[in-house]
C-alpha cells in the first residue's frame, strides 16, 4: 500500500527531504509515485496539514 497526497496539500515542501526513496514530486499539489512508495509514513509525519494518507 503507497501513500496518497490529498488536495489539502499546500506544497509546503517538509515531506519531500523525508522520502528515503525520493518519490514525492512538486506541483500544485504534491504527488507521491505510488510504484516508488515504501510505505514508511515518513512524509505524513512532518506534514503540517497531515495531506499524505495511506491509499
Amino acid at each position: 500500500m503507497a501513500y496518497v497526497i490529498q488536495d489539502s496539500c499546500i506544497a509546503c515542501g517538509a515531506c519531500v527531504p523525508e522520502c528515503p526513496v525520493d518519490c514525492i514530486s512538486e506541483g500544485d499539489i504534491y504527488v507521491i509515485d505510488a510504484n516508488a512508495c515504501i510505505d514508511c509514513g515518513s512524509c505524513a509525519n512532518v506534514c503540517p496539514v497531515d495531506a499524505p494518507q495511506p491509499e
